[in-house]
């Protein structure tokens, strides 16, 4: 919407900067971060009323948690997600297309979720929505945001991923491209969901990783930023780098109130959600194998499920003493406190070395 503004910076020439996206992405941040602290407590209040109850606790996790997380309520995505929309709907050029493609990924994950953490709350399980139904709805926004993204970029490398550190080198998939990145947004939102296991544990390594493709958006977006760099050219996608602002600034407010002892849990309505977003970011910026290297924390929680299962069904032994990964340290006496800034710390470090491809090429 303010945008739009700068279209009478002939008039008025203090206008001018809301042409910019680092100005607007700067007011973004701050705009999410406001509106989640002013609306967060209301917000809190509603939801812990609703719920009775809170988000159902795993018997068969630690024993730790019935005790210190029961009765917390759930659903704490729609701060995130309230307050980023906001924000983005404010200072993002609503012309731009990719804006729209990554805010249908994260409102449609949004959506899925939220109804996962309504069947949840109302039958008091932690089983919630059918995983063939809910993989099935995710895989089908997912699949016609890859084909937008495909009709927006410029053919053959609209269905091409590129290599990091090799700056000529890319393998067009063609029509596999749409399923491939698909299974990116898929991938990186239920990898997000499975890292979500502890107060703090997901939203800061999901900031992390907006800020890293925020920046890498921009690049991206800039003409003469990507050839200095050497990274391929997407016109059109800077404007990205002001939702993930707007997904920035939400975090931080949102972290205020979870961080422990959480006052409440993000759900899979922010979790789902925001992992769709960075996976759609990822895929229009050509930036998919990176995603792994940044996102690699929820690339290990999500490798660390697979193994656990795959090896209790051929084998009938586990690998860990609970998966998700964070859970088998919580086994080994590590306390709360010191997995989460532990995996924080892994995460800006693979952040470093992912952001580190944009120059060694």
């Amino acid at each position: 919407m303010f945008y739009y503004l700068g279209e009478f910076a002939n008039q008025v020439s203090a206008l001018n900067v809301f042409r910019y996206i680092t100005f607007r992405t700067g007011a973004s941040i701050m705009t999410a971060l406001i509106f989640v602290f002013l609306f967060g407590p209301k917000i809190i209040s509603s939801l812990r009323v609703r719920q009775g109850h809170g988000q159902p606790i795993r018997e068969d996790g630690p024993q730790g948690h019935l005790l210190t997380k029961k009765g917390t309520p759930t659903m704490g995505g729609l701060m995130i997600l309230s307050g980023a929309l906001v924000a983005a709907l404010l200072w993002a050029d609503l012309s731009n297309p990719y804006v729209w493609v990554v805010i249908g990924v994260t409102l449609g994950f949004g959506l899925i979720g939220f109804y996962d953490d309504y069947l949840k709350v109302t039958k008091a399980s932690h089983k919630g929505f059918g995983s063939k139904a809910r993989l099935g709805l995710e895989f089908l926004i997912a699949g016609l945001a890859a084909y937008a993204v495909t009709v927006l970029d410029n053919a053959p490398f609209s269905t091409s991923i590129a290599f990091p550190f090799l700056k000529d080198l890319t393998l067009n998939l063609g029509l596999f491209f749409i399923p491939f990145a698909a299974f990116v947004m898929v991938g990186a939102g239920n990898a997000v969901n499975l890292t979500d296991g502890l107060d703090g544990l997901a939203i800061v390594p999901v900031m992390i990783a907006c800020a890293s493709f925020g920046l890498i958006a921009y690049l991206s977006g800039n003409a003469v930023f990507a050839e200095y760099l050497q990274i391929h050219h997407v016109p059109g996608t800077g404007e990205l780098a002001v939702i993930a602002g707007a997904v920035m600034g939400a975090g931080l407010g949102f972290l205020w109130f979870n961080a422990p002892p959480a006052a409440i849990f993000m759900g899979d309505t922010g979790s789902l959600a925001l992992g769709g977003m960075i996976g759609a970011i990822a895929v229009a910026t050509k930036h998919e194998i990176v995603l792994a290297i940044i996102g690699g924390l929820f690339v290990l929680e999500a490798v660390s499920v697979i193994v656990q299962v795959l090896s209790f069904k051929l084998t009938g032994k586990r690998v860990f003493r609970m998966a998700p990964i964070h859970h088998h340290f919580e086994y080994h006496g590590w306390t709360e406190s010191q997995i989460v800034i532990r995996f924080w710390i892994i995460a800006v470090v693979l952040a470093l070395v992912g952001l580190a491809t944009l120059k060694l090429r």
